[in-house]
């Protein structure tokens, strides 16, 4: 089964081919950061403008660099939602055309789905897990029971942990996108040096909000009067310090709540190194394995659309060529039906 993967719910436009699922042929990804960066965040107009220019040239690169043509395809897969409207269209759409014109099936993939089964592309992976899916728009945890079984247990009640970093970047004047940023400069500060309150740590749920550290470090830059380059370093490190806090405890607190030893993050805040290094701390403490997928499969790729497209085109679960885009779309909605 080799099925070609398109994903453009946001600013970056993406095609792959991956075979059986589990096997990446080709992955291919145009990024519009730079354009994004001029307004300090995503324009959706300009994106879906942009998706348009780039979305044929991006799947035949694919193509070519899995060495086939659309004649070797045997179902298309699109991200559906969550996202952008008029950017999911856009692959949606091209996705629709291509399985109609080559009378092969069509499958639509949540967004989120794509993000949280990735590490099944590079590793074995057994479940139950619990998936913590972190990024700019998204900041979910799920209880994963299989391809297509999926629970919340929480969410964020505001601000996604990446657009929290986003924001504290701006608000340093440090570009966009700011987590990239934020990490490589938190290294070379004291994460103590600033107590920033941990929102929602204590509360007998597993939601989470990040809009009272924003505005914490806000107040806090004002305090400062003018913030010298000197006091970033140390901003930075100490605003990380919060959110990792956050994210690894409510995880670990979730994995210990549904008795399962496996948790999965994924997502474009799954790079940040300080994330990464206290959740093999604290999980190795707790006798939890933690999966990472690789980098390039944590920001928004279209090979992650493929485990969960081969096993929805084997089951004969296949959209119509009707099917809308859905920019509100919840996971456990998109999986199978009981």
């Amino acid at each position: 089964m080799k099925v070609l993967c398109i994903e453009s719910s946001c600013d970056e436009t993406a095609a792959a081919v991956v075979r059986n699922g589990r096997e990446v042929l080709s992955s291919v990804v145009a990024s519009q950061v730079d354009i994004h960066a001029l307004y300090g965040g995503v324009v959706p107009e300009i994106a879906s403008r942009r998706h348009l220019d780039a979305i044929m040239p991006v799947i035949e690169q694919a193509l070519e660099q899995a060495g086939m043509t659309l004649d070797d395809i045997n179902g298309v897969a699109a991200t559906r939602g969550p996202g952008l409207v008029g950017a999911l269209l856009v692959g949606l759409c091209t996705a629709k055309a291509l399985a109609w014109g080559r009378g092969v099936p069509l499958v639509g993939v949540h967004h989120i789905e794509g993000h949280i089964l990735a590490p099944f592309l590079e590793t074995e992976l057994d479940f139950p897990y619990v998936a913590l899916a972190v990024s700019g728009g998204h900041t979910h945890l799920y209880r994963v029971d299989g391809i297509g079984r999926y629970r919340l247990l929480g969410q964020t009640l505001d601000d996604a942990a990446g657009e929290a970093f986003d924001k504290v970047a701006k608000l340093l004047g440090l570009g966009y996108p700011g987590g990239a940023v934020i990490d490589r400069l938190a290294g070379q500060g004291n994460p103590e040096a600033v107590r920033f309150p941990r929102p929602m740590l204590k509360r007998d749920n597993l939601n989470f909000s990040f809009s009272g550290i924003k505005t914490a470090v806000m107040n806090h830059v004002k305090s400062l009067g003018d913030v010298v380059p000197e006091h970033h370093a140390d901003i930075a490190a100490s605003f990380q310090a919060a959110v990792v806090e956050v994210l690894t405890r409510k995880t670990v607190a979730a994995a210990e709540e549904e008795r399962v030893d496996r948790i999965v993050v994924a997502g474009g805040v799954a790079c940040n190194s300080g994330l990464r290094r206290a959740f093999a701390t604290l999980a190795e403490a707790r006798g939890i394995r933690v999966v990472f997928p690789s980098p390039a499969l944590c920001g928004d790729n279209a090979a992650m659309l493929g485990v969960a497209a081969d096993a929805y085109l084997r089951h004969g679960r296949h959209a119509s060529l009707e099917c809308n885009a859905l920019p509100v779309w919840s996971l456990e909605e998109a999986g199978f039906q009981e």
